[in-house]
């Protein structure tokens, strides 16, 4: 973690629990902010750079829910981190928090070591975010697009012009008359290159271009300067500002189209450079993070399903880990971050996971779920620079003799059984901690016991978080309902891929992994 005091909003109408919470995070080194109504938070939170958010769901002006929302509405702070603290404890409560964009869900009265290790851990997994520009610098997409240019000048007639011109050179103009609807435009339509003029009215095009200096996911969108001012003191602050170009109002259209499309293409040729790059030492590598198909155990029929994150090798792993004849284990993990940073750090991670998880078996009398991820936790813990890499584990023994499934999780979602002979659907949610985040995991281990026909289905955060064209997300609760539909499907796993498929348009948010194990 970054050495600057980290500010968190803590949002409670429960005095106590406020002052507890308050007490022992600014005892960590954090500065507090505080509130005990939903409302104020609201205005707390644009006047404070806030680092992460801890919200009490029942409360009198404002639910939680309705504050997350609310949150959750503005771009800036849709990667927020947003943890709920409340007295409700079931399953659905949770499932609710989760679904609307919450990152970890805490139960009062308040555990102060459990809060302040899912804090340190939250914050911890933000900063190799910010650190790597995963969120943005890598999310772009190599086939051929039309590329997005939003054009900012008061002069309408010239606006348009500039726009026709470029429509005809094949790209797609977004036109905006001041700076306040194109700050709007640029978060919701991620522009390849902002043309703005100089002298405006209200915003300068300088105070807009630090406007977008200030925000970190827009500041690397290339920007130019359409100006008729020549001074040199003018260019050198442009300059200074690391925009790509000046281009003068009194160009030709054409001209301005054509400068446009070529810083355009250079952009992209060095971006298409970079990945073929990349993926040739991708391919080079020998080792695999998620295997070419499901590894089979008697008994059982197990299958899976992986699509990394626009078709680029991202953070998820699967791995099957024979223990003997009649026993197997089964990793899904999720390495955060997307496409080739997670890739680098899973591809180191999951070949020190596999060692550590052969060490555990063979080191351990009485092999459980929960005792393999007790023995790698510690390792990843004392290793300094492995337990940098932040990641979400399932661990599944599958056991064809004891016809049962032992199952443990650090950070993970719930896993889901499927009983066939009710047609009702159990959640799973283990306690664990992320690993490496503390020397002590304390991970459970869950018996499942598993009937003829019952299917356990397991997955990453990349298929509840995936959205359909409207930007309603598939979520925990759409995924459980779906698995209680009678069809002919042989398999739970066959059905709910087809519906997650369908509902998303082969459109997805981040890695996608999910894995079916029938009992046959």
């Amino acid at each position: 973690m970054s050495s600057y005091t980290k500010d968190i909003l803590v949002i409670d109408d429960d005095i106590v629990t406020r002052k507890i919470i308050t007490k022992h995070l600014e005892k960590n080194g954090f500065d507090i902010i505080q509130t005990d109504k939903a409302s104020e938070a609201l205005k707390l939170l644009h006047l404070n750079n806030v680092d992460l958010v801890l919200c009490d769901i029942e409360m009198e002006d404002m639910d939680g829910y309705e504050f997350c929302n609310l949150v959750r509405a503005e771009e800036k702070y849709k990667a927020l981190p947003f943890i709920f603290v409340s007295s409700r404890d079931t399953m659905e409560d949770k499932n609710k928090a989760l679904n609307m964009g919450a990152d970890d869900y805490i139960t009062k009265p308040v555990d102060v070591d459990s809060l302040l290790l899912k804090v340190k851990s939250l914050l911890k997994r933000v900063e190799i975010y910010k650190q790597f520009s995963l969120r943005q610098k890598l999310e772009f997409n190599i086939e051929n697009e039309k590329y997005k240019v939003l054009i900012l000048d008061d002069d309408p007639l010239l606006q348009t012009m500039i726009a026709s011109t470029l429509e005809r050179s094949g790209m797609e103009p977004i036109k905006a008359g001041n700076a306040t609807d194109a700050m709007n435009k640029v978060r919701t339509l991620k522009p390849d290159l902002i043309l703005s003029d100089l002298m405006m009215p209200d915003v300068s095009g300088f105070e807009f271009r630090k406007m977008l200096l200030d925000d970190v996911y827009l500041k690397e969108i290339p920007f130019i300067f359409l100006t008729s001012i020549d001074e040199e003191s003018a260019i050198l602050e442009g300059y200074d500002m690391d925009i790509k170009d000046f281009i003068s109002k009194a160009q030709n259209p054409k001209l301005i189209a054509i400068k446009v499309k070529n810083i355009l293409d250079t952009i992209s040729k060095e971006r298409k450079k970079s990945i073929m790059e990349l993926q040739q030492v991708a391919s080079s590598v020998a080792i695999e993070v998620v295997p070419d198909k499901a590894k089979q155990i008697k008994g059982y029929s197990i299958n899976q399903l992986n699509i990394p994150y626009k078709g680029m090798p991202g953070g998820d792993f699967l791995d099957y880990i024979q223990i003997d004849e009649n026993r197997m284990v089964i990793i899904v993990g999720d390495v955060m971050g997307k496409q080739w940073g997670a890739w680098f750090f899973t591809f180191s991670f999951i070949g020190y996971l596999r060692s550590a998880i052969r060490v555990a078996i063979n080191s351990i009398h009485n092999i459980t779920a929960g005792g393999i991820m007790t023995n790698v936790n510690s390792a990843i813990f004392k290793d300094a620079k492995v337990s940098e890499i932040f990641s979400t584990v399932t661990c599944i023994i599958v056991d064809n003799l004891t016809n049962s499934i032992q199952y443990t999780g650090a950070g993970d979602l719930s896993v889901l059984l499927y009983r066939d002979k009710t047609g009702e659907v159990e959640q799973f949610e283990s306690s664990g901690l992320l690993l490496g985040v503390s020397e002590d995991g304390e991970y459970d281990n869950i018996e499942i016991k598993m009937d003829k026909n019952d299917e356990l289905i397991i997955f990453t955060d990349g298929v509840i978080d995936s959205r359909n064209p409207e930007g309603k997300s598939f979520g925990m609760n759409n995924t459980i309902e779906i698995l209680k539909e009678k069809t002919d499907d042989n398999y739970k796993f066959e059905l709910l891929k087809r519906k997650f498929v369908e509902y998303t348009l082969n459109n997805y948010d981040d890695d996608v992994t999910l894995v079916g194990i029938k009992r046959n």
